[in-house]
């Protein structure tokens, strides 16, 4: 019998310590190949140097890409908690489309049932986005800001032809700014959210590894 390839392996990719330990795993999940969870460090060149550094080991060749952890919401109405999947991250080094976005959204509802999903563009700056930025992002079409996910996908790309994907967990919102009272109830709630996404991205990642029809 002709032996069968390895199952590609997935890296899911944050920035902060606290979003790594959110996102602890063991080294496989949901019938997919290994999994790797990436803390890149804060900040498009931080996430750039660690996504590129990481994939040029040949165990992660034609790895899937997902970047995750918390952001800032655009549009009003939007709460800490809620989940943003990317249907293509932004930034000035260009424009990702994301795979699977359907799937995701579907997953995470069935994952996290309660919680709004949001989908649109994700948008990624290099500092923390306030006040009177935030209307002039959400006038670009953007629904969320970070600044890590469009310079990981971007990365990831340039690093070989993969699928990638984005999913944050909304931390800050119009109406729920991280300067405001209710700071620390809304972060242990986007963190309670983060801890339980790994399902739906496991889900993703094995239907990747289907066969097409």
């Amino acid at each position: 019998m002709t032996p069968q390839p390895a199952p590609a392996p997935l890296l899911i990719a944050c920035a902060l310590g606290i979003e790594q330990f959110a996102l602890r795993t063991s080294d496989r999940g949901g019938g997919g190949g290994p999994v790797t969870v990436l803390r890149t460090g804060m900040g498009p060149r931080a996430a750039e140097r660690s996504v590129t550094r990481i994939l040029a080991d040949p165990a992660l060749s034609g790895a899937a890409v997902l970047a995750t952890g918390f952001c800032a919401g655009l549009a009003p109405g939007m709460h800490p908690g809620d989940l943003v999947v990317a249907g293509e991250t932004r930034d000035p080094g260009g424009t990702i489309p994301c795979v699977g976005t359907d799937l995701l959204v579907k997953e995470l509802a069935r994952t996290i049932p309660g919680r709004t999903v949001h989908t649109g563009p994700l948008t990624g700056s290099d500092h923390i986005i306030r006040g009177q930025e935030r209307s002039d992002l959400l006038s670009t079409g953007a629904i969320a800001v970070d600044m890590e996910s469009a310079a990981t996908l971007l990365s990831a790309v340039r690093a070989g032809e993969r699928p990638v994907a984005a999913v944050r967990v909304v931390v800050d919102a119009p109406e729920h700014e991280l300067v405001r009272i209710g700071t620390l109830r809304g972060g242990i709630s986007a963190f309670r959210v983060l801890r339980s996404v790994l399902p739906a991205f496991f889900e993703w990642h094995r239907s990747l590894l289907l066969p097409r029809r």
